[in-house]
């Protein structure tokens, strides 16, 4: 735990409040909660040790970092990278102090400082802050919004400085990024010029501004921002058709063959409130929807909230992987249509499942539902974890769902491609620098305050303090997830005291029991259970339920999935992978009716759960090398056990085939 205890955590959330019939739940600081979780602590030490050094030296020799000590005057050069290389650095940098937060560790506060003062050494005096256009286009600084990524690279900006003054109780960031944010509000808004992000971002990060900082102009902004965007005057649209007055280059992915604008990919093709479907770019969209949640929290708006709820109806029932990845096409990093969810060609970006846990996490926050805690888990376990490897030191961009023995990349030329093996950095390395991020301040999702409640959002090993009802309480988990559906909530308040505990009872859960101090109580999956009474020191709440294990089939419309089944058990996603297999994965039919062995492997992948499928494979004594092809009446099959490992693990092992859906023999019936 960090030394620098100076309450500023609970100053980037403020306390629960009920507008209209909105009661929002606030999420327990990242100092009050201290993981201690079989399965997550190791990756969390892991990201800590060695993802977070391995990101900086990957920011120095890709000159990143040396960007903005060019920008300060402290060395000659030119700018390095792609115009939006500052948010790497952000984010690193926010990543670093969460662990800061919560491990006292000298050298990193050191590396942190040093880049800290670079950051405000470079600097311009009206608060303008981006070193692209201060080194290469300092005469075009906000002439191209919807492709420069100067607000998105802000809204880093304005997160890393709230952590960085959260865990350092230094105001040096903090000051820079208020300077910027003002330079911003001074120039955009219903006073100022038009404009909203071509990368949304900011929106999220000037809403959690205003809570550090009590100003309203912040919130004003973000809602501006917000509520502009897909407006008939775009002026996004008007860059991409004048692309003459801007800096840099128009996109020309956002006009028709008809030679017509298509805000889409930007969100922009209407005004958010009149918005049913999810679009575009699938990052974009997840700060934007975090963003717009954000500004419901703080104003009420149900409106709002109902048009968020509408656009994740939309995004689960038709346009979500079983991992919890979204965005499912290379081109444009985006959503497509409904049900158009390939396995071979699956974008799935990291970035955009760190996106969706944000976006789930508002929204648990505005309704309380378990249904947005269950997704939580659904990406955590499976879209996000993949995107990172066992060691720590390489990455996933795309998250394919099927790879064949040869890696058969999407496109040569594309350096995100999809591969059989993670890379250990990128030309655009959102991803690499977004991961320890989010695994740093994962305590922060954990568990939640309401009006007099308590909410256990997820089942993960750690000790938590809150104030709930007048008193201090101390809640300690100890749980088996994801390996097996057994945990205990142990409840100490400092005086006894009366308030709600709400734990989650997941989706994936059969057969549920559930006891409070020693007496039964009824619980349902996919709902928390709300338990109030009035608890006294050493009160446990003890959970067992059973994981079956399930195969999924998709919607007939899915055609990638037609004919075929996805394994899952508890929140893991299960694959499998070639070197699992006795044949190859094209041969394999898996027979959902069929015995199935689950066993712990403590050697294999850090510690994981297989499973032992059964399944059918051709009997190659019914074939020669003269027969290319047969009557079926003279083939036959054989009967055959394949393992699967969960999706997360994959690719640990070297590049192989690897399979999500796998054929399978059709249901009875």
């Amino acid at each position: 735990m960090s030394d620098n205890d100076n309450g500023y955590w609970d100053a980037l959330s403020h306390p629960t409040i009920t507008v209209n019939d909105l009661q929002f739940l606030e999420p327990v600081p990242l100092t009050d909660v201290s993981i201690d979780d079989d399965f997550w602590s190791p990756r969390i030490e892991t990201v800590r040790e060695t993802t977070v050094e391995f990101v900086y030296d990957r920011l120095v020799e890709s000159g990143r970092i040396e960007n903005f000590r060019v920008a300060a005057g402290e060395t000659d050069g030119e700018f390095q990278g792609r115009f939006y290389n500052d948010s790497d650095v952000y984010k690193w940098l926010e990543g670093a102090c969460y662990f800061l937060a919560t491990h006292a560790d000298p050298e990193l506060r050191d590396r942190v400082d040093d880049v800290v003062d670079l950051i405000a050494a470079a600097q311009e005096s009206d608060g303008y802050l981006n070193t692209y256009f201060q080194l290469v286009e300092p005469k075009k600084k906000w002439t191209n919004l919807h492709a420069m990524h100067e607000l998105y690279c802000a809204g880093h900006l304005v997160e890393a400085a709230l952590a960085h003054r959260a865990a350092t109780d230094d105001d040096t960031l903090f000051d820079v990024a208020v300077a910027f944010a003002d330079h911003i509000d001074r120039r955009f808004g219903p006073d100022g010029e038009d404009g909203v992000p071509g990368h949304q971002e900011v929106e999220l990060a000037l809403v959690k501004l205003y809570r550090a900082t009590d100003e309203d102009r912040y919130l004003d902004l973000a809602r501006y921002f917000v509520d502009r965007r897909g407006a008939p005057d775009s002026r996004l649209k008007h860059e991409v058709f004048n692309p003459g007055e801007i800096a840099g280059e128009a996109y020309d992915r956002v006009i028709t063959e008809d030679g017509e604008y298509d805000g889409t990919y930007y969100q922009d093709h209407a005004p958010l409130r009149e918005q049913t479907t999810v679009e575009g770019h699938a990052v974009r969209a997840m700060y934007y929807y975090t963003g717009a949640a954000d500004v419901a929290l703080e104003t009420g708006d149900e409106e709002l909230v109902a048009v968020l709820d509408r656009l994740w109806e939309n995004m689960t029932t038709k346009r979500l992987y079983v991992t919890g990845g979204i965005g499912s096409s290379h081109v444009g990093e985006r959503f497509t249509e409904d049900y158009d969810l390939p396995t071979d060609t699956s974008y799935a970006e990291t970035c955009a499942a760190l996106g969706s846990v944000l976006w789930n996490q508002r929204m648990l926050r505005l309704t309380g539902e378990a249904r947005f805690a269950d997704l939580q888990s659904r990406t955590l376990y499976n879209a996000l974890l993949a995107g990172l490897s066992l060691d720590g030191t390489r990455f996933f961009y795309a998250n394919p769902h099927e790879m064949g023995a040869d890696g058969h990349p999407l496109h040569d030329e594309d350096p995100n491609r999809l591969a059989a093996e993670r890379q250990g950095w990128f030309q655009t390395a959102c991803c690499p620098t977004n991961v320890p991020r989010l695994i740093g301040s994962l305590g922060t999702h954990v568990y939640a305050t309401g009006e007099s409640a308590v909410y256990v959002n997820h089942h993960i090993g750690s000790e938590a303090t809150v104030d709930v009802a007048g008193t201090r309480v101390t809640l300690d988990q100890d749980t088996a997830f994801p390996w097996e559906a057994e945990t205990t909530v142990t409840v100490t308040p400092a005086d006894p005291a009366t308030f709600e505990l709400a734990l989650r009872v997941p989706e994936w859960c059969d057969d549920v029991t559930v006891t409070v101090a020693g007496d039964p109580v009824e619980a349902t999956s996919c709902e928390f259970l709300r338990v109030e009474r009035e608890w006294t020191a050493g009160d446990e709440v003890v959970f067992e339920a059973a994981f079956p294990v399930r195969f999924l089939r998709g919607h007939p419309k899915v055609r990638s999935a037609s004919g075929a089944v996805a394994v899952q058990r508890g929140p893991l996603v299960y694959c499998l992978e070639g070197t699992d297999s006795p044949r190859p994965l094209h041969q394999v039919r898996l027979r959902p009716d069929g015995d199935v062995g689950v066993e712990h492997d403590p050697a294999l992948l850090d510690g994981v759960t297989v499973l032992d499928l059964a399944a059918t494979v051709p009997d190659l004594s019914t074939w020669s090398d003269e027969d290319l092809y047969l009557p079926d009446a003279a083939v036959s099959t054989e009967r055959t056990t394949v393992r699967a490992i969960p999706y997360y693990g994959w690719a640990n092992r070297g590049p192989d085939e690897m399979r999500v859906w796998v054929d399978a023999e059709s249901p009875s019936g």
